[in-house]
C-alpha cells in the first residue's frame, strides 16, 4: 500500500514536468479517479498563494499595465484561439500560423491546446449531463470551477477526442510539455523586470515586482476569469435558446472573457465564429478574429446561419420567462 502510494506522488511530480507521463490508462488505473490530486495540482495552489507577493514587491504602474496586457491577449488565446479554433475550428488559418496561436494559448498556463480542446468537445457532446466535465448542475459550483481538472479522471488528454489536431508533432510536443510556455514567460518578465529596475529606474519596477503581477496574478485571474463560463454561466443570464442545457448569456461574463458570456447563443450554434448575435452583445474576440482576417492570417470565418434570427427558433416566451 505504501509502495502504491509512493509510486503515486512520484508519478504526480513528474506530471508537472511532462503532462503525458503514464497518462495512457491512467485514469482507469486510480483506485479514485474523482479524488482531487493534490500532489499534482500543488503549482496550481502555489499560484494562488503567490498572488501574496504583492505585499512584499509594492506596485508600480508598469506592473499593473503588463498584468493588465497580459489578461487581455491571453484571454484571447484562450476564447479565440483554444476555443474557437481549437475546439470547434470556426475558421482556417496556415500551420505556422497554428502553432504560433497554440504558442499564445500555452502561455495562458491553462494546459495544453489539444488536451482543452478535447475536453471542451466532451462537454458540448455531454452538456449538463452527469458525463459533463464541469456541469454546476450536477456537481456544485468548486467541482464545475476548478475542482473537476484537479481529479485523476480529467488529467490525461483523450488524444481520440482531437484526431484532427493531434496529426501535428509540434501540438503534441506543446501539449505535452505545456509548462514549457509558462515557465519561459515567467522567465521573461523576471529578467525584464531587473533590466528595467536598472535602465529606468524611475518607473519604480522590479524583476521580482514584474514577476508577481505581470505573471501570477495576471494568470490567476485569467483562469477564474475564464472558469466562470464553466460555473456561473450555466446558472446565471438568460435563455435565448432551448438548447437542452443550462447554458446562458451573461452581458457581464461576456466582457470580462471578450465574448464568451454569450454562452446560450454558442450552444445553440457553436460551429459559427461569432458568439455574440446581435451588435449590442459584445464580442472582442470576434472583432479581432475578423480583424486578422483582413489581413489573411486567418480565413473562412464560419458566419452564424440564418435560421439563428428567427423567432421561431427562440424559446417560447413562457418558457423565456420561467429561464431568466
Amino acid at each position: 500500500m505504501k509502495r502504491t502510494f509512493r509510486k503515486a506522488v512520484v508519478n504526480s511530480f513528474v506530471q508537472w514536468f511532462d503532462a503525458d507521463y503514464h497518462a495512457t490508462g491512467a485514469a482507469a488505473k486510480a483506485v479514485d479517479i474523482d479524488r482531487l490530486n493534490w500532489v499534482r495540482c500543488a503549482p496550481f495552489i502555489i499560484m494562488h498563494l503567490g498572488c501574496l507577493g504583492i505585499f512584499l514587491v509594492g506596485w508600480s504602474w508598469t506592473a499593473v499595465a503588463t498584468a493588465a496586457a497580459l489578461y487581455f491577449v491571453r484571454m484571447f488565446a484562450i476564447t479565440g484561439i483554444y476555443h474557437r479554433y481549437f475546439s470547434h475550428r470556426t475558421f482556417k488559418t496556415s500551420r505556422p500560423a497554428q502553432f504560433a496561436f497554440a504558442l499564445l494559448g500555452a502561455s495562458a498556463t491553462q494546459r495544453g491546446p489539444l488536451w482543452w480542446a478535447a475536453n471542451h468537445r466532451e462537454h458540448h457532446r455531454n452538456s449538463d449531463t452527469p458525463a459533463d466535465p464541469h456541469s454546476p448542475i450536477h456537481y456544485g459550483f468548486f467541482r464545475s470551477h476548478a475542482g473537476w481538472f484537479m481529479c485523476n479522471r480529467f488529467y490525461a488528454t483523450q488524444y481520440n477526442r482531437i484526431q484532427d489536431f493531434a496529426r501535428f508533432p509540434e501540438l503534441v510536443w506543446l501539449n505535452r510539455y505545456d509548462k514549457a510556455v509558462p515557465f519561459a514567460l515567467a522567465l521573461a518578465l523576471y529578467l525584464c523586470g531587473l533590466g528595467l529596475e536598472h535602465a529606468a529606474p524611475s518607473l519604480s519596477v522590479t524583476g521580482l515586482q514584474l514577476f508577481v503581477w505581470g505573471f501570477v496574478i495576471s494568470t490567476t485571474v485569467l483562469f477564474h476569469a475564464t472558469a466562470t463560463i464553466n460555473s456561473l454561466s450555466h446558472i446565471f443570464g438568460n435563455k435565448r435558446y432551448d438548447t437542452g442545457d443550462e447554458s446562458r448569456n451573461n452581458f457581464w461574463l461576456a466582457l470580462i472573457t471578450l465574448g464568451e458570456g454569450w454562452h446560450n447563443n454558442h450552444h445553440q450554434h457553436m460551429g459559427c465564429t461569432r458568439q455574440g448575435f446581435y451588435w449590442w452583445e459584445i464580442d472582442i474576440t470576434y472583432y479581432i478574429l475578423k480583424t486578422l482576417s483582413w489581413f489573411g492570417i486567418i480565413w473562412d470565418l464560419k458566419p452564424v446561419p440564418v435560421n439563428a434570427y428567427n423567432r421561431e427558433e427562440h424559446l417560447p416566451a413562457k418558457k423565456l420567462a420561467s429561464a431568466a
